[in-house]
């Protein structure tokens, strides 16, 4: 198994790579013909890494009041991939206030990590991988009253191994169509190609909707959409990214639902479990280069 350093070379390539993005997939007739027999889209909105433990104008208590409240569908449910035992997340006292906030909103608590760092659970041997899921599991089930159905494996990395681990707590992977590459990297929060990046991934996801690849779950199609509340800059611009969603949804030919985004748990909860991954052989697809890394099955 190769070191750290590769994970830290991958994200500086993919940094170096923000500022390739191609034009959205041409609409075909074909495909405006197909479109027509599908079920509008949803948007599922997902957030990696937190919650944030700052007391200074926290990002992750931003994005909860910006779901509840904003011009484009009030009312939000979305779906938290908590650091739960992280000093600078969920393992603060902040951070945990935090955590009951999103459930009392009515979104989703997901497990990503229970280690100190953003751990590549690859990396963990097999009782300490047992471990810190137990522990995450027990921390969000200590607020929600139950352990947590949905994980998002930390770098988008999991194999045979971790994925029967998941599979033992009862944990389903639940992967993304959209990212919006907002990661939390150091000295550069910003995302100026925000919606050139979001409508050329929204074109190629609608060539999926057409060819009927994607499930329709209580009468729509589930679109899953990843930010990270961690960042401020993601949280000073979530009402723009819901337009942006809305608008890029528009552009390239796909019709959204009465409600574009999820406004209750259970239905939420619904559309993410068809989502998930049933098989670890599955062919799936990871955002950016994360896609070319590990289905390179290079690491």
């Amino acid at each position: 198994m190769k070191s750290l350093a590769i994970a830290s070379a991958v994200l500086a390539l993919a940094l170096s790579l923000g500022g390739c993005i191609g034009p959205p997939i041409a609409l075909t007739p074909q495909t405006e013909h197909n479109l027509r027999a599908q079920a509008p889209i949803r948007f599922l909105l997902t957030f990696d890494d937190g919650p944030s433990a700052s007391g200074f104008d926290n990002p992750s208590r931003s994005v909860i009041a910006d779901l509840a409240s904003n011009p484009v569908q009030p009312g939000i449910k979305a779906i938290f991939f908590l650091q739960t035992e992280a000093s600078r997340s969920g393992g603060s006292p902040r951070g945990r206030k935090t955590m009951e906030r999103e459930h009392a909103g009515g979104h989703i608590l997901g497990f990503h990590t229970a280690t100190a760092w953003h751990t590549n659970h690859r990396l963990l041997d097999c009782e300490e991988l047992e471990q810190t899921l137990s522990l995450g599991a027990a921390t969000i089930a200590s607020i929600t009253g139950a352990p947590p159905t949905l994980v998002r494996p930390p770098f988008w990395n999991y194999d045979s191994r971790t994925f029967a681990a998941y599979q033992k707590q009862g944990l389903h992977i639940l992967l993304t169509d959209l990212s919006a590459n907002d990661g939390k990297i150091w000295g550069f929060n910003g995302s100026p190609q925000r919606r050139a990046n979001l409508l050329r991934q929204l074109s190629q996801v609608r060539e999926q909707i057409a060819l009927g690849q994607l499930p329709t779950v209580d009468g729509v199609i589930p679109v899953v959409v990843t930010f990270h509340d961690i960042n401020r800059y993601t949280a000073r611009h979530l009402q723009e990214y819901l337009q942006i969603l809305m608008d890029s949804a528009r552009v390239t030919g796909l019709r959204t639902a009465a409600e574009p985004f999820y406004t209750d748990r259970p239905t939420l909860q619904r559309a993410a479990m068809a989502r998930t991954v049933g098989d670890v052989n599955d062919a799936v697809h990871f955002p950016g280069v994360w896609n070319w890394l590990w289905n390179a099955d290079s690491f």
